[in-house]
């Protein structure tokens, strides 16, 4: 059982938590890069429970920092983003993308000190369609992580957003808990839906998987395993990358070329971030009764606002229920709502904004959850305590050749020599992976 402190690092991701001090040490995507405007209006937005804006000056460079003027303190979301900084209108202080003050338009020149003011700056840049922000020490920013599918060329990539109303570690933890395919998605699939040769109905054929796991560089991995047909065997691998991303198997492994990162918002709201590679991912399935049922759904977004946490949120809520229909409910699908995202997000909200993990009675199909607990428990107190990192931190080869996804292998194969056999022979998700930085 996860006890209550235990939860409290788990979950808490504030300046000075274990947990949030641990994410300050890697790359977070945080935008897109559609969001910021050359000159253009700076957005707020809020990451690991920091005020921040972002805004992109004349030269096109990216600015992230907190939305307080080291002035007086007004916020900085309401100044004039101009000729290669971001005036505050207050008094006309100004400051460039690293946080130097390039001007203090109130001070008469023999009393200026601007050389001695610098704003709360965080490092930023780019890479095909997301901004990403490193919030640690910006001399000490590693690389940014080799994940597979982000380094595929923008115009090769979809790119979604989600705004999620509850803390970070609930959404990863859905994407680890793969026996809920089999129930919250496909719960009234059955074996006969599927087409001839369609290996992923033994996802509904056997809703009772047992696991394998191993803890890893990057942080840890898993395969759920079931008959296949004679003599072979049907793996669902998945993966948690530090600090926060996910590899769900959702298609063929030669296919699944994806990621979800759940980033901390604050303690008690995350954005997703999915990108998959364009026609890499194929669904679940190519069986047209089983995509009546179970489709991938499609995301219905409330315009976006200027509040902190006002950006990417979907118009089915909590709040009304997410629309849910009860007559799908009865004679269609398991949950009345369509779209895998959305069924996650019914049920992880429905949590509450932190879910109290002293009250659950964790079961064997639980085994990733409590192992990637661990591991993060673990990597947090180890370096609150001396400042020693999963290598992961400083080292972005370690993401190199990981995907998730299914296959079947004969019976008898180690299931990382299998493993490791698919990726060898599965298409390569970029041309040259240097093209991409």
């Amino acid at each position: 059982m996860t006890t209550a402190a235990e939860n409290e690092i788990l979950t808490k991701v504030g300046p000075g938590t274990p947990m949030g001090e641990l994410m300050r040490q890697y790359w977070m995507p945080a935008l897109k890069s559609s969001e910021l405007v050359s000159d253009g209006e700076p957005v707020r937005f809020r990451l690991l429970c920091e005020d921040l804006i972002a805004f992109r000056d004349s030269l096109g460079r990216i600015g992230v920092m907190d939305h307080r003027c080291p002035h007086r303190c007004a916020s900085l979301f309401f100044g004039r983003n101009e000729e290669g900084g971001i005036r505050c209108v207050y008094h006309g202080w100004k400051f460039d993308v690293d946080g130097n003050c390039l001007d203090m338009a109130n001070v008469p020149p023999h009393q200026d000190f601007k050389h001695k003011v610098h704003a709360k700056a965080y490092k930023a840049t780019e890479r095909n369609g997301v901004v990403y922000v490193y919030m640690g020490k910006a001399d000490e920013a590693p690389p940014l992580p080799a994940v597979e599918v982000t380094l595929v060329p923008e115009n090769q990539a979809n790119i979604t957003f989600v705004h999620r109303d509850c803390n970070w570690l609930q959404g990863v933890e859905g994407e680890l808990d793969t026996s809920h395919i089999g129930f919250l998605h496909l719960g009234t699939v059955a074996n006969d839906d599927y087409n001839a040769g369609d290996a992923s109905k033994f996802a509904v054929a056997n809703r009772t998987p047992e696991y394998v796991s191993t803890d890893t560089d990057f942080g840890f991995m898993y395969a759920a395993y079931r008959p296949a047909d004679e003599g072979n065997t049907y793996w669902r691998f998945g993966q948690f990358l530090f600090p926060m991303w996910t590899m769900p198997p959702i298609g063929n492994i030669s296919k699944n070329v994806l990621t979800r990162a759940y980033v901390p918002i604050d303690d008690n709201n995350t954005m997703i971030v999915v990108i998959e590679k364009n026609g890499y991912l194929d669904f679940q399935t190519d069986s047209e009764a089983v995509r009546r049922v179970a489709p991938g759904g499609e995301f219905h977004f409330e315009p976006n606002t200027t509040e902190w946490t006002g950006r990417w949120k979907l118009k089915e809520t909590w709040k009304n229920d997410y629309f849910v229909d009860r007559d799908m409910q009865r004679k269609l699908n398991y949950t009345g709502l369509l779209g895998f995202i959305l069924q996650d997000q019914m049920i992880t909200e429905s949590m509450g904004a932190i879910s109290n993990r002293t009250w659950e009675h964790l079961a064997p199909s639980d085994v990733a959850i409590t192992k990637t607990r661990r591991v993060l428990v673990k990597a947090a107190q180890a370096y609150a305590k001396d400042g020693t990192l999963p290598k992961s931190a400083r080292d972005p080869r370690c993401f190199e050749g990981v995907r998730g996804g299914w296959f079947v292998e004969k019976d008898g194969v180690d299931w990382i020599d299998g493993y490791r056999k698919q990726l060898a022979n599965a298409p390569l998700a970029y041309d040259d992976m240097h093209a991409a930085e």
